[in-house]
């Protein structure tokens, strides 16, 4: 995998060459959103929506190990409050409908259209592409929704009745303490987490051997955005996407959608599945090795799957 060098203030040699930062506009002033182009397709441009909210492109590094050899061109971006683009201290900017129009305006300036409009989201991202797909539905080519189920109440409910069961029960009573007490900054809280529930579900690796990029990823993550709208850990889903829920809805996206589950995910894999085949056009890719970033733990199979849609979708265009 390859790292990336870092300059003084911690970010890396992304800074130069196929960046653009773009300005966005919101009711609250301009600000300015971090992307990269990586490759050149004239059919097949891939904008990638990170997870969090707030986390970084960073963890996307993966694709540069995958997706140029396929000949897929694809943008690296960062959403307004993450690392490499502007972090206002503002909470009327983090609602789902204001980043849904600050992807429109990335795309926009992109210039990216139907003829080769893929995107990918990932985790948030997913929750993300899902409200772009039913507010702009002639707009994108085709979707790829990886690892994030269409209901945060079905999320919560898999979460209580399957992941929370699973842990030991001392750190699980641990964890419900400091949780109740809100000490989110308690550095045993994280501890608990790491050991107990994201090196099984999160990323199946030794917390030592993860890879730079999602190290730095995890590193940037700026918690002013992703408390308020995510909650505080990824052991269930609070704050202001509590009540999402776009199961239902998926019937309206008529794009050719991808479905990318993993076996060991903190997301359920029979909703993903149950998603693929509520879509009007929608297919399942399962992960049998993979938790949430199968697109590492279970790499082959991700971008196995991923490449072909891609290839398909433009074939069939």
């Amino acid at each position: 995998m390859p790292t990336p060098y870092l300059d003084t203030r911690g970010r890396s040699d992304r800074s130069t060459g196929g960046v653009a930062m773009i300005p966005i506009e919101t009711e609250r002033g301009r600000f300015r959103v971090w992307t990269k182009r990586v490759g050149n397709d004239p059919t097949k441009k891939v904008l990638l929506l990170h997870g969090g909210p707030a986390a970084t492109h960073e963890y996307f590094e993966a694709f540069d190990s995958f997706l140029p050899a396929a000949g897929i061109e694809y943008y690296y971006y960062d959403q307004l409050g993450s690392y490499y683009s502007d972090q206002p201290d503002d909470p009327a900017l983090w609602s789902v409908p204001r980043f849904v129009d600050e992807v429109e305006q990335v795309r926009t300036a992109l210039g990216l259209g139907p003829d080769n409009f893929y995107l990918l989201g990932h985790s948030w991202g997913a929750i993300l592409a899902i409200e772009y797909a039913l507010q702009h539905p002639d707009t994108p080519k085709a979707l790829v929704l990886s690892n994030m189920m269409a209901s945060i109440p079905e999320y919560n409910v898999y979460a209580e009745q399957v992941l929370m069961p699973a842990m030991d029960p001392a750190a699980l009573a641990e964890i419900r303490r400091l949780d109740a007490a809100q000490d989110y900054e308690n550095p045993r809280y994280e501890e608990l987490l790491m050991e107990h529930h994201y090196v099984h579900h999160i990323l199946r690796m030794p917390v030592a051997e993860w890879p730079d990029p999602v190290q730095r990823a995890f590193r940037h993550l700026n918690r002013e955005v992703y408390v308020p709208m995510q909650g505080p850990s990824e052991l269930g889903a609070r704050g202001a996407l509590l009540h999402w829920d776009r199961f239902a809805d998926l019937r309206g996206i008529d794009a050719p959608t991808l479905v990318i589950g993993a076996r060991y995910d903190t997301m359920d894999p029979d909703h993903l599945r149950r998603m693929a085949e509520t879509l009007p056009r929608g297919r399942y890719h399962h992960c049998p090795e993979g938790s949430h970033m199968a697109l590492y733990d279970d790499q082959e199979t991700f971008f196995a799957g991923l490449i072909d849609f891609v290839h398909e979708v433009d074939r069939a265009s």
